[in-house]
């Protein structure tokens, strides 16, 4: 039995997404929140409400126990890029892509 949390269009790129969700991966959730707490990256506010999402899921859907969660599996795809332009010098155009990500987090009991 799993808890599955998900966040879709995250305007914030997967690659800085994985740095924050590479340190919680296995950890217990009161572990994950903490690091989330003490970690000072744009991801990290993010990641911690899925958490919290992934929790609640957990406890009233599934009937889970909270103290026995762990982080099972979380994982960053890479959503729709925003393509946006900005004025060069001589007329020129230059393509800014803002890319978004769809977060997954699955939490698990402990045997």
């Amino acid at each position: 039995m799993e808890a599955v949390a998900k966040v879709t269009h995250v305007r914030i790129a997967p690659r800085k997404v994985r740095i924050v969700i590479d340190l919680i991966r296995n950890k217990s959730v009161g572990e994950a929140l903490g690091i989330l707490r003490n970690t000072p990256k744009a991801a990290s506010p993010v990641v911690e409400k899925l958490l919290k999402s992934a929790m609640a899921n957990a406890e009233n859907n599934h009937k889970m126990n909270v103290e026995n969660l762990y982080v099972a599996e979380i994982y960053a795809d890479q959503g729709p890029t925003l393509k946006r332009i900005q004025a060069r010098a001589q007329g020129r155009a230059f393509r800014i892509n803002k890319k978004t990500s769809h977060i997954t987090l699955k939490l698990r009991e402990k045997e």
